[in-house]
């Protein structure tokens, strides 16, 4: 139940962030796939990105190739997250909200560790959800934010 009310609450709080930023010209924004250097097109089902005027949105992020460690998963996962907002004309400077999926709450404080390496201060607003699985049972953590240029 936990799961489902952070993902509304997500939802509520994106609907009204997207709200706040809307201007007079967002009307005409256009809506652009954001692929990191190295990316295939059409390599997922999902974009790894969308800019939408001065907003980025990155897909949950996972990585199943720093083995069973999540400091390791979790700065691979910022580095990730990284490259995306940089191929979008960002920085990790202006990511504004972040949620987290970790499968072990134990995993918890060394993930927080690792997200101090990237956001040292004025972090982004940030929501942690312990989850029952992700999508291979590798996958001790997922991670996925918002944006501006």
């Amino acid at each position: 139940m936990s799961t489902i009310r952070a993902r509304l609450t997500l939802l509520v709080f994106l609907a009204g962030f997207v709200a706040a930023c809307a201007g007079p010209e967002s009307s005409r924004s256009t809506r652009e796939v954001v692929l990191p250097a190295g990316t295939t097109p059409g390599a997922t089902p999902y974009s790894p990105g969308i800019r939408v005027g001065n907003l980025v949105y990155v897909s949950g992020q996972v990585s199943g190739d720093a083995g069973p460690d999540i400091r390791l998963q979790t700065e691979a996962v910022l580095k990730k997250v990284r490259a995306i907002v940089e191929a979008a004309g960002s920085s990790m400077a202006s990511v504004d909200k972040c949620t987290v999926f970790l499968t072990r709450q134990a995993d918890f404080a060394i993930m927080n560790e690792a997200w101090r390496s990237v956001f040292p201060t004025n972090s982004p607003a940030r929501s942690t959800v312990i989850v029952a699985a992700l999508p291979r049972p590798e996958f001790l953590i997922e991670l996925e934010c918002m944006a501006h240029t």
